[in-house]
This record gives structure tokens, C-alpha cells and sequence, in this order.
């Protein structure tokens, strides 16, 4: 056999190595290779099943990936979750059938979705492959959807460009993606900022002082509520931390007893601009402010909060 041929018992086993290395069951014997984009779209869709960002990245054009790097975490989850139409991770596996073409399942413990990846059509340096996603349990296919997936070869190697008529342009989705969360955190970073100044006021009442820090206020480890496990707050915002934001509490002055002792609490964005913009303060009269202040911590002649 001259060197750079094989065989077809040779192509044969060679196809055998590939099932195996993607880990499709033992059907796929005889069957006909997958694409090369249908492999690639088949490993995006495991990486967005199992919720893995550096999988997923992996599989996005340069910029694309440069952007979607710099997405919050919650808006890279947001993103992989829309493309298996589930809010959990799952867990994956994937099946190939006699024409070559694979159906990635993405199975959580409430549904599985099932994504089968279409015959690609592949013009120059594109290819764009039909999807269609449904439950597993529906096998009239009353929930399928299809949409038409694009891929674009950069580098050699293809890498996502579209999802249906959505071309994928991160950098500006991030832009919106980041905006949302950064609403959503601010609202919820006030609320929070109420939620402790209440339960500070609670535990003032009940033992006669202020607490020593927010960890006294949150939930008992064995059932029984304590001066030291108050139990009126969440385990997040007794650890100072939730929602993209941290909140910092403090005694004013030595006394920390009784209805004169004051206090002041911060709530500032973990990350400046990605988490929120905002920062709120509530000064030793209990006023609540907010402004913004590059992340760093609010002060009292910040606009009053209602």
C-alpha cells in the first residue's frame, strides 16, 4: 500500500477510532462520518448543556470570544442556557444514526432536551446545519423548534457564527446582557440594603444592642436561634455578599449598646461596571443614599432613597 492511502478495511478502522473518541455508542459502526461542523456543533451544544464556559469559548470566533470572556458569569450561563432551552446544567451524551447525523440529548432531573443536528451545507469557508430541539418525552414532536445554525472556518477550524437569523455579535449582546444584570443587581442590592437595616434593628431590640458583625444574623447551625445565630437573614447576606454586590457594616463609636449606639452600612458592585454602578449607603440616622462612585463606597450626601 503506498504511503498517504489505506485501505477500506483501513477507513474502516480508522471511523471506528473516531466513534469511539466522541463517545458515541456502538451503532455508529458502518454508519457515515458526521461533518466536521457537525462534530464542532455537536461539542457547543455538550459545552452549553454542562454549563462549561471554557468548553463553549473555545468554540466562538476570535472576537466573539475576546467578548464573551468579559461577560459577568450569570450572563455566560444566560447565553449557554439558551441554546438546550434548559435553567439547569445537564448531563449530556450523544447518538449517531445510520446517515451520519448526531442527536446530542441534554438530560436534568425535570426534562431532557433533544437536539438533532441536520446534514450541513457548506459554501467556502460557511456552513449553516438545520437543528431541531424538543422534548425527549414528546414523540409526536409537538415542541420541536428548529432553527438553522452557522458556522464560520476561522484559523482552520470552524467556530460558531450564527444561532437562526441571530448572528452572534457578543461584544453588543454583552453590552445588553451586562446592562440587565447590572438593573436586576441594583434592585435587588436595595433591597438587600433594607433587608439587613431591618434585621440590625431587630436584633436590637431582642438583645438590647447592635451585633458585632452580619454574620450574627444569619440562620442558626442547629435550629435554635442565638445572640450569636439570630436567624434573621439569609446565609448570603449574613457572609456580606449576594447578587453582585458585597455590603460591609459598621459600629459607630466605642458603645455599642442600647438605642444611642448607630451604625453604618455599605453595599458596593463586586466588579464596577459588570455587577453593578451604583452604591448605596445607609448613614448612622438610617437614611438610605445611593450614587455612584466608581465602586468605591457611598456617602451621606448621596441622593436619599425612598
Amino acid at each position: 500500500m503506498k504511503i498517504g492511502t489505506m485501505s477500506k478495511c483501513g477507513r474502516t478502522w480508522l471511523f471506528l477510532l473516531i466513534c469511539v473518541g466522541i463517545a458515541l455508542p456502538a451503532k455508529c459502526v458502518g454508519a457515515e462520518p458526521p461533518s466536521e461542523a457537525a462534530t464542532t456543533l455537536r461539542d457547543i451544544l455538550i459545552a452549553a448543556c454542562t454549563h462549561n464556559a471554557t468548553q463553549f469559548k473555545a468554540h466562538l470566533t476570535t472576537r466573539n470570544a475576546m467578548a464573551f470572556a468579559h461577560l459577568a458569569p450569570a450572563a455566560q450561563v444566560t447565553l449557554l442556557k439558551r441554546f438546550v432551552l434548559l435553567d439547569n446544567a445537564g448531563t449530556p451524551n450523544a447518538e449517531l444514526n445510520d446517515k451520519g447525523e448526531i442527536t446530542v440529548n441534554c438530560a436534568t432531573e425535570q426534562v431532557t432536551t433533544q437536539m438533532m443536528i441536520g446534514k450541513a451545507e457548506i459554501q467556502e469557508n460557511l456552513a449553516f446545519l438545520p437543528l431541531i430541539l424538543k422534548d425527549s418525552s414528546d414523540p409526536e414532536g409537538g415542541t420541536a423548534r428548529q432553527v438553522q445554525m452557522g458556522l464560520v472556518r476561522e484559523n482552520g477550524q470552524w467556530k460558531l457564527l450564527s444561532l437562526g437569523l441571530l448572528l452572534l455579535d457578543l461584544p453588543s449582546l454583552g453590552e445588553e446582557w451586562d446592562r440587565a444584570e447590572i438593573d436586576s443587581n441594583e434592585k435587588s442590592a436595595v433591597a438587600s440594603m433594607r433587608e439587613l437595616k431591618a434585621a440590625i434593628e431587630r436584633y436590637r431590640v431582642t438583645y438590647t444592642r447592635l451585633p458585632d458583625s452580619l454574620s450574627v444574623l444569619g440562620p442558626p447551625t442547629k435550629g435554635t436561634t442565638s445572640i450569636d445565630e439570630a436567624g434573621l437573614v439569609g446565609a448570603e447576606l449574613a457572609a456580606g455578599r449576594k447578587d453582585g454586590y458585597v455590603f460591609r457594616y459598621v459600629i459607630v463609636g466605642a458603645n455599642n449598646s442600647g438605642a444611642p449606639a448607630r451604625y453604618e452600612l455599605a453595599g458596593i458592585p463586586v466588579a464596577y461596571g459588570r455587577t453593578g454602578t451604583r452604591s448605596y449607603f445607609v448613614d448612622s440616622s438610617g437614611t438610605l443614599h445611593g450614587g455612584d462612585h466608581k465602586g468605591g463606597v457611598g456617602i451621606e450626601a448621596d441622593p436619599r432613597l425612598e
